[in-house]
């Protein structure tokens, strides 16, 4: 953005000591967008004072917030939610340079190795084990529990780099991919888990049906792609001393995906010099509601 005479005396006044005279320079620098933010980055490399580097990635944090309020607004607007724009979308939060092309392209490259084994006489069994084989094994995916220590193992983008995630960031992989291959996978509401199932092609969740789990054929454990039996499921609900409930098994909307998606990521922000990390994540998933 060309540096006005107003952006050149506003950023002579980001240090300025008096809390009142930086709140109202923050705002009106704000109001400029994101446009600004070179500016801003060349501000903090000509920059000697920590305390004023800090204050100017705050100001970018800002403008990189609203500007992803707003994306993620429009997406939840949006008559048909696309699960990838979603989940990159979240990954923006921490890194908002990040480019979805490149990320979409890889994911597309993995869509077409499962395609490429898929064929119309296979089982439902069969066909969720092709995709489990290609992400798990061919492409070499890992598994971790999720502990909250490393944001990045919620992130789509970083998952696809290091080939590991947690539960929630491999079961939206795969969801993804069963999307785009029309494969009859969704997310359901298991206590404590992110768990998948394959529902019969015939059932859209949306019926108003009582007995959602009738319509489950098997489960899949997002953290390996492993399939699982209707007995597994009712012992881990004796384990945990939980009755079972069909609200537990109805498949989630791609909206409560991504909020659940918000909502674990802000676990990891729980250090206080974070904290404002993890009330901006919880903002992000009430906005979307």
């Amino acid at each position: 953005m060309h540096e006005n005479r107003e952006i050149s005396a506003l950023f002579t006044l980001i240090d300025d000591p008096d809390e009142e005279v930086f709140t109202s320079v923050s705002e009106r620098i704000v109001h400029y967008g994101v446009g600004i933010i070179p500016n801003l980055e060349n501000l903090w490399e000509n920059t000697a004072s920590d305390e004023i580097q800090e204050r100017i990635e705050m100001l970018i944090h800002r403008l990189h917030y609203i500007d992803l309020v707003n994306d993620l607004t429009d997406w939840n607007a949006s008559p048909y939610q696309d699960l990838m724009q979603g989940t990159l979308l979240v990954a923006k939060f921490q890194y908002p340079e990040l480019q979805m092309t490149p990320v979409m392209q890889e994911i597309e490259k993995i869509r077409r190795s499962v395609w490429l084994e898929l064929n119309s006489y296979l089982t439902p069994l069969e066909q969720a084990n092709v995709i489990s084989s290609i992400l798990y094994n061919y492409y070499a995916l890992k598994g971790t529990e999720i502990a909250y220590v490393n944001p990045d193992e919620f992130f789509i983008h970083k998952v696809l780099q290091s080939k590991r995630g947690n539960a929630i960031s491999n079961g939206l992989l795969y969801l993804m991919l069963a999307e785009l291959l029309d494969i009859p996978v969704k997310a359901i509401n298991i206590p404590r888990q992110f768990v998948l199932a394959y529902f019969n092609s015939d059932y859209d969740g949306f019926s108003g049906d009582d007995k959602p789990q009738e319509k489950i054929s098997f489960y899949i454990d997002a953290t390996t792609g492993q399939p699982f039996t209707h007995k597994d499921i009712d012992n881990y609900f004796k384990r945990i001393s939980v009755p079972s409930s069909p609200s537990y098994f109805k498949p989630l909307s791609k909206k409560r995906v991504i909020q659940l998606l918000l909502e674990e990521l802000a676990h990891c922000f729980e250090k206080p010099g974070l904290a404002y990390k993890k009330n901006e994540l919880l903002q992000l998933a009430a906005l979307i509601g």
